[in-house]
């Protein structure tokens, strides 16, 4: 019981400490949190950790704004392998039509974290998106948004998407939310990678 709790309380810090690290752009400690092979999916972004590193690193010379609160977590424990689920909100700051504004996203990381030699790391971080909102940060502020433009794009993180496009990033929009084929398949990997299955 004593080296399942030790593991529950590295994995929880290990959470924490990709929220901290990223946010506070302490990137050598920040790339410490991968595993080599790790994969970060994000709306903006799907690839290798250390690209996500470097892009992240570009927008954050060209003004990008975007950080990270933690809720409760929750480990599925499986020897050397863990399902990590933390409550989180994603804010990201940018103009919209001249207007500053703040889009607050509510989801779920959803990781497969991996001990190896000794280390737990992430082997890929998936967000699930639930619902967001944007508001002008100057609450007088009147803001109109192009509706067509935000109908197509996905429900549990449109206003998101919608902020992003306009700052030159590609959304990926088969991205898993509250319900839906994609967080499902998301899950089946998950119990997979709890087996002992490949990713």
């Amino acid at each position: 019981m004593t080296n399942e709790r030790n593991d529950r309380l590295a994995i929880r810090d290990l959470i924490d400490n990709w929220a901290i690290w990223r946010d506070a752009g302490d990137w050598d400690r920040f790339a410490t949190v991968w595993h080599d092979d790790g994969v970060m999916h994000a709306t903006w972004f799907q690839g290798p950790a250390a690209e996500f590193i470097r892009v992240t690193k570009e927008g954050w010379a060209r003004g990008v704004s975007i950080l990270h609160f933690l809720g409760g977590t929750s480990v599925d424990l499986a020897g050397d392998r863990a399902i990590v689920q933390t409550k989180m909100t994603i804010s990201q700051r940018g103009d919209v039509q001249g207007v500053a504004c703040d889009v607050v996203c509510t989801g779920r990381f959803y990781d497969f974290v991996e001990r190896r030699n000794g280390r737990w790391g992430v082997v890929v971080r998936q967000p699930i998106y639930e619902k967001d909102r944007i508001d002008p940060v100057d609450p007088s502020a009147r803001l109109e948004l192009d509706q067509a433009a935000l109908a197509r794009f996905p429900a549990g993180y449109r206003h998101l998407a919608y902020i992003q496009t306009l700052l030159g990033y590609a959304v990926k929009l088969d991205m898993p939310q509250l319900e839906g084929a994609e967080v499902q398949k998301l899950y089946s990997r998950g119990k997979d990678w709890l087996t002992g299955e490949p990713l």
